[in-house]
């Protein structure tokens, strides 16, 4: 849930980039500046949840070293930004800077080459059809026809599809977690399938029970309203709410001093109301939805003050808001309870969406075990193969040697042993006839 606040926060890391630096002196003449030697750190900001949130990070780090685009960035306005005007200021970006941005997008490329080489060898080498489009969205942020050079273009579409994606996202997540709260329906109602009646009654029982407990909390006051922002500073900033003071609490609370209090900043405004409907050791509280009533809070709240929709609260349109009827609110804040995210017939569409996904993934599994099992039998009769063509060369091999006797060579020629003349010794003396009994 704490990443969660991240990516939200990270969600102002283009559209309000200009907001977020300090104001300090700096000379744009060329002829005097100086580029700094020193080693550059790699990005120390939140994660987006982008996809290419690395790259974005590290081109916007980069960028607001060097001096001239730091100052372009300050008094950039908001069609500054989405028309491209300011990306045409990456003209004047010191070569030192440049360099490194040419550097990030070499790594970028090479990073989406290989991802979508992997992504085309997985689906391709499983039989699925590669969806060329889909894996060419991989390269909308930058300039893939100019693989080398970080170039005003690249600039422009970095923001372009930066814009796009992060509006998006807050949908996204909403989303999810309408999935998510159906997923675990579906996934209780199968549970309950599988009991016995009398413990299925129970269980039944047990959950009512658990609803009720999580219905039964204090009253949550709706955000951004003088009550809910004066309990904040009695129990979270310990003053007397009869000095509550809108401009002081807005600096009280604009954390880093830059003049806005953005995404991150409000929903930390809201803890002490989602404390009084959610506690982790509670077993009837899910924290997963405590996150989803945050983001509902801190889009209610910016879709009331935040007037030029930057995705930022300045002081001029906290202290509007606190002018208007809503700031004096007194209805309860209606929680996730009182607002159900899907009807019965959208469950049973996702319940059939879900028996659709798991019969294809049955169907898969068989054909898997259909061609392991195939192999496994080609893999046999090579074996066999193997051990017959073994087999016969022992055999050639005994009978050659069974059917080769030694050979002896006689004047130069070679005689079979059963040819051969019996051997006389070269020393031994001539055999005499030796007398036979009844001969002469």
């Amino acid at each position: 849930m704490v990443r969660g606040r991240a990516l939200a926060h990270c969600g102002l890391v283009l559209l309000s980039l200009w907001l977020c630096i300090q104001s300090v002196p700096i000379s744009v003449d060329k002829t005097n500046e100086k580029p700094q030697k020193e080693e550059l750190e790699p990005p120390q900001s939140a994660e987006t949840g982008l996809h290419y949130d690395r790259y974005l990070r590290e081109v916007i780090e980069f960028l607001e070293k060097d001096p001239h685009f730091k100052e372009k960035l300050k008094s950039a306005n908001m069609d500054d930004i989405k028309s491209g005007k300011l990306s045409k200021e990456l003209d004047f970006v010191h070569h030192n800077f440049r360099t490194k941005l040419d550097e990030l997008k070499r790594e970028e490329m090479n990073r989406l080459r290989m991802l979508i080489k992997a992504k085309h060898d997985i689906q391709g080498g499983n039989g699925w059809k590669v969806d060329h489009q889909a894996l060419l969205k991989q390269f909308e942020h930058l300039n893939h026809m100019n693989p080398n050079t970080f170039e005003v273009v690249d600039l422009d579409r970095l923001i372009k599809s930066a814009t796009k994606d992060l509006e998006n996202y807050d949908k996204d997540r909403h989303e999810e977690f309408k999935k998510y709260e159906m997923i675990k329906e579906h996934e209780r109602r199968e549970r309950l399938k599988t009991m016995p009646e009398e413990d299925r009654k129970k269980e039944e029982e047990h959950y009512e029970e658990l609803k009720k407990k999580h219905a039964d909390h204090p009253k949550v006051h709706h955000p951004g309203s003088r009550d809910q922002l004066k309990e904040v500073w009695q129990e979270a900033d310990g003053l007397d709410p009869e000095d509550f003071d809108p401009k002081t609490f807005f600096k009280m609370h604009d954390s880093n001093g830059d003049g806005f209090l953005d995404e991150s900043e409000l929903e930390a405004l809201f803890t002490k109301e989602l404390e009084k409907v959610y506690n982790p050791e509670n077993e009837e509280d899910d924290m997963v939805e405590m996150e989803e009533e945050r983001l509902r809070m801190r889009e209610h709240v910016m879709n009331e003050v935040d007037t030029n929709k930057d995705r930022l609260v300045s002081l001029n349109e906290f202290m509007a808001a606190t002018k208007k009827d809503e700031f004096l609110e007194k209805d309860e804040w209606e929680t996730l309870d009182n607002n159900p995210l899907y009807t019965e017939e959208e469950l049973r569409e996702f319940e059939q969406h879900l028996t659709n996904e798991e019969n294809d993934i049955n169907k898969k599994a068989v054909e898997l075990q259909r061609q392991r099992e195939e192999l496994e039998r080609k893999q046999e009769e090579l074996n066999a193969q193997k051990l017959g063509l073994q087999q016969a060369v022992e055999d050639i091999e005994r009978i050659k040697s069974q059917n080769t006797k030694p050979e002896v060579k006689q004047a130069g020629a070679t005689v079979p042993e059963r040819d051969r003349a019996p051997v006389v010794p070269v020393n031994s003396q001539p055999v005499q006839d030796v007398p036979v009994p009844g001969h002469s």
